[in-house]
This record gives structure tokens, sequence and C-alpha cells, in this order.
């Protein structure tokens, strides 16, 4: 099994959920060290820096083809390739002993940061907030 920490659409429950559930052995709650950045319709996070929290996700246990599959709606194609997001490995803030992959910008763009860390959080405030 291949671990990836997703921390957006891709959590259980969330719009891209679907692609990587045929591929999916575990799920575990878990957080990074980081910041989260709204781009809209999905979020990214971009590791190191001063101002780093905790971002909040699940550590999912996929196949091989899961990973490809997360690859492909990531738009990664491996390292030097013309990359949207990099995949990085990175441990658990929480819990050394756990680690995986994890889908990266390498800067904002000039996206705001999500305040708490939690794309789901950020989700529900915008839903609550329609009429």
């Amino acid at each position: 099994m291949i671990s990836v920490f997703v921390y957006g659409t891709l959590l259980v429950g969330e719009a891209n959920h679907g692609i990587v559930a045929p591929f999916l052995r575990q799920v575990a709650a878990g957080a990074v060290r980081g910041r989260l950045y709204d781009a809209g319709a999905y979020p990214a996070v971009v590791l190191g820096g001063e101002e780093q929290e905790i971002v909040r996700g699940e550590w999912l246990a996929v196949t091989g083809e899961g990973l490809t599959a997360m690859d492909a709606l990531e738009e990664y194609e491996g390292p030097g390739g013309d990359n949207d997001y990099e995949r990085v490995w990175v441990s658990d803030a929480f819990d050394d002993s756990r680690q995986g992959w994890i889908y990266v910008w390498l800067d904002p763009r000039g996206c705001s940061r999500i305040p708490g860390g939690s794309w789901k959080s950020c989700v529900k405030g915008r839903n609550s907030g329609r009429g």
C-alpha cells in the first residue's frame, strides 16, 4: 500500500473522493505542518516557511492504481515535469512514524490563506452563507 496525505477535494465526502475510492484500503485522520490556500474550487498546501500551522486532513492507504489516479487529478507528471502540484514526502505533524506522499504547491500563487487549516471547515462556511 501507498500512503498519501489528502486535505481537500480527495477527502472522504468531498467532490473528488470518488476518483480514489475504488483504490482505497484505509483512511485515518491526520495533520501536517504547512499553510493551506484557497484556489477556489480546491485548496493547496505550501510546506515550510515561518508561518506554518496545522493542516487537517486524512491519510489514505491506496494501491498503485490509486496513486496513478491521484497523479492524473493533480496534474503531476513526475519529477521535473510540467506539474500543477508537486508530489513530495511528508510526516504527520503529531506522529513522525506516519509518513507518505502529499501534493503541494511551491508558493501560494497569490491565493488567500485558509485560516484554521481545514478545507472542510472552509467549504462548510461557504455553504452556510448561502441563502
